[in-house]
């Protein structure tokens, strides 16, 4: 096996025990076991856990954020919705593992290793598509941000709920998804109030 793709070995291995595990229940002597080589083998490659699990966190988020961008290209904004809650519901379909390492918090990585701000990261692509249809609509295109974090905040707990229950169908999910988005944002007020509380 040469080094690359003994490296390409690891990453796939210590891929599966994160998202069995998590981080700190995994340990190099396991991966290197699985792997059927030295302990050292592992250092050699990414000089210990921490840098094996940056390697495959960054990978995971490189491969949502890809899916996403690649999937949003409709021209209207309903149908970029959709496009965007299904390339979500994909991914967590299709790389489960995938989806594990990226949905568990972890002490180790800055914050740009966190679901999080893999999800902040989408927004920022949403937020730029409502913007848009903010200022079309004569609404305050300063608030196109929080309805973009709202927006992807809401896809992306009904995805881990959605990769436990696994029904209704993905299809389905997205449908509803959009519908309480859309029907929602379809009908925004140009200046929201509270009714119980005052706003200031």
């Amino acid at each position: 096996m040469s080094a690359a793709q003994r490296r390409e070995q690891l990453i796939a291995i210590g891929r599966q025990l994160f998202a069995e595990r998590g981080y700190d229940a995994t340990s190099v002597e396991e991966v290197a076991s699985r792997a059927k080589v030295s302990k050292p083998v592992v250092y050699e490659h990414f000089g210990g856990k921490e840098g094996l699990y940056a390697v495959v966190v960054d990978r995971e988020v490189r491969a949502l954020l890809d899916r996403i961008a690649t999937a949003l290209t409709a021209g209207h904004p309903r149908e970029l919705l959709e496009q965007a809650a299904l390339a979500l519901l994909d991914y967590i379909e299709e790389e489960p593992h995938g989806f594990r390492v990226l949905a568990r918090e972890s002490p180790v990585l800055s914050p740009a290793g966190t679901f999080s701000s893999v999800m902040n990261d989408v927004a920022h692509q949403v937020e730029h598509i409502l913007g848009a249809e903010f200022k079309s609509r004569g609404l305050d295109p300063k608030f196109a941000e929080l309805y973009s974090q709202a927006l992807v905040g809401m896809v992306a707990l009904v995805g881990q709920w959605w990769r436990e229950a696994r029904k209704p169908k993905k299809e389905m999910v997205a449908a509803h998804l959009v519908n309480l988005a859309w029907n929602g944002l379809s009908h925004l007020e140009v200046k929201p109030t509270l009714l119980t509380r005052k706003t200031r």
